[in-house]
């Protein structure tokens, strides 16, 4: 089985892919900790990685390729192109408001929320721009995805806990 959780940047899609995979004993591939680890060998910020990938867009690409190698199958993957680019048993995108994500954005990485709120904005608006050029995909068409879930309506192991829902009925 393989599970992808997209979601805009703070939106708890791996929060809760770590989740979905313990639960079903699955190996967990997060597309955001490439891309990070991508930054610190090059020993840059996201943010600089970001810009740097605005001009380079085999970056992207370089990215991309190691989530499709990473992931044969028995899987949770997240990241914001996985419902689009691999070949998924459910595919799930989580949304949040702006304002919620950049609150849990400044919560994991120790800023104040309005410097979350800027950085999240920029690097949305680049991976927007970049996603259209690169694929063609505009990343706020769900049509890829069997399921969106709100989640500042619940926490990560209520969101969790839907989605094993739509896993054991999928399984019937």
């Amino acid at each position: 089985m393989i599970i992808t959780v997209g979601g805009l940047i703070g939106s708890g899609k791996t929060t809760v892919a770590k989740a979905l995979a313990k639960a079903f004993k699955l190996k967990h591939v997060s597309v955001g900790e490439v891309f990070r680890s991508m930054a610190e060998e090059k020993g840059l910020s996201l943010e600089e990685l970001t810009k740097l990938a605005e001009k380079n867009h085999g970056l992207d690409r370089e990215v991309d390729e190691k989530q499709k190698k990473l992931v044969k199958n028995n899987a949770v993957v997240d990241g914001r192109l996985s419902g689009w680019l691999l070949d998924a048993d459910l595919k799930i995108w989580l949304k949040a408001p702006l304002e919620v994500r950049a609150e849990r954005v400044a919560k994991r990485e120790s800023k104040s929320v309005g410097q979350a709120l800027e950085e999240t904005k920029r690097r949305e608006k680049s991976e927007t721009k970049r996603y259209g050029k690169i694929y063609k995909i505009d990343i706020s068409d769900m049509s890829p995805y069997n399921a969106v879930i709100d989640t500042s309506l619940w926490d990560a192991e209520e969101v969790t806990s839907i989605i094993e829902k739509m896993v054991s009925l999928m399984r019937k």
